[in-house]
């Protein structure tokens, strides 16, 4: 409804662009989130034994807390959709899979029920069977982990790690909207 007098409203939104900063908020699909701490050029970022370099780097205690392990389960099968795997490859392995996923056209889409879905030991294998990369090395272990190197000195690190690929989300806590200021004095 319109007030008294007015013949057209229009309203504008303003779209806007901005690059993540330190302090701004990013999410996952699984109710993992946390605040930027530091950007680092790409350069200092840990990397992988091809020289691939890592674009985030999470924090352990996310897991835990939130507890659900979504999170770990989209970094294994991002590996496996990004990097394929051949079903001829482990036949061992592949004996266990339903019927129907044997006989799928090359390159389907197949989906599983939520909670009825792929069990462990087939994302093991599925993990196990990726492609390796052009150099012939598999990057990521059956458990989904890989080694990385400090960027900054070159050396490994002394535990292997969960990488993968992962949906991040830039929430709307954008720390340039956060910004204010106080008088110094007493807290009252």
């Amino acid at each position: 409804d319109l007030p008294a007098g007015v013949n057209e409203l229009v309203r504008v939104y303003v779209a806007q662009k901005r690059k993540i900063s330190d302090g701004d908020k990013l999410a996952g699909r699984h109710g993992n989130k946390g605040v930027i701490g530091k950007i680092l050029p790409q350069e200092d970022m840990p990397f992988m034994p091809d020289g691939t370099p890592v674009d985030i780097i999470l924090n352990t205690h996310g897991v835990p807390r939130r507890m659900n392990i979504g999170q770990i389960l989209e970094t294994h099968l991002g590996w496996v959709a990004k990097a394929g795997w051949n079903i001829e490859g482990e036949p061992e392995w592949a004996a266990n899979l339903p019927e129907g996923m044997r006989s799928a056209p090359r390159d389907s889409i197949v989906a599983t029920p939520v909670f009825d879905g792929a069990r462990e030991n087939e994302l093991q294998g599925l993990l196990g069977a990726t492609l390796p990369n052009r150099d012939g090395d598999v990057m990521v272990d059956a458990d989904g982990k890989s080694q990385l190197f400090d960027g900054r000195s070159g050396e490994p690190f002394p535990y292997p790690v969960t990488v993968g690929y992962m949906y991040i989300l830039k929430l709307h806590h954008l720390v340039d909207d956060k910004i204010h200021a106080r008088s110094t004095g007493p807290y009252s």
